[in-house]
């Protein structure tokens, strides 16, 4: 089964790379970065109400209504920065190096998360880590 996870994860990384490169074209004949980012999340929405509707019915929604609302709607505020930081950094420094940095980013605050929660950490996680960030750091200085 973590196979079938790995494979997702890798199919969504490539994605992402792909929904980028699309939403720079949107931003470019749009004119506006706001235009590409309500697209995105405009499909989006469409796509996972139909879906929710149909998986799940009214009911999830209901249940939903009765928590705290401030922590629902972060996560869509967090997505929205995520997409809107992807973009800007496609059109201004490229692919390579706006990925490398939201990769290791992510890697950094994930062992920070695991951390948190009292997961235990590996040294060779922690080179790994290491790694990480100074391939950044030379994906960075290749840059000129």
């Amino acid at each position: 089964m973590i196979w079938v996870t790995l494979l997702l994860l890798v199919v969504a990384g490539s994605a992402l790379v792909l929904q980028n490169a699309l939403m720079l074209e949107a931003r470019t004949v749009s004119g506006s970065v706001w235009v590409a980012l309500w697209l995105n999340s405009a499909v989006g929405l469409v796509v996972l109400t139909i879906t929710a509707l149909a998986t799940d019915g009214t009911e999830a929604f209901a249940r939903l209504a009765q928590g705290r609302l401030w922590v629902f709607l972060l996560p869509g505020l967090l997505g929205t920065l995520f997409v809107f930081a992807s973009l800007t950094g496609y059109a201004r420094v490229g692919a390579t190096l706006t990925i490398s940095a939201l990769v290791a980013s992510q890697v950094v605050a994930g062992l920070g998360f695991d951390l948190w929660r009292g997961t235990s950490i590996a040294p060779a996680q922690i080179a790994g880590l290491v790694l990480l960030v100074a391939g950044v750091a030379l994906v960075f200085g290749a840059r000129g």
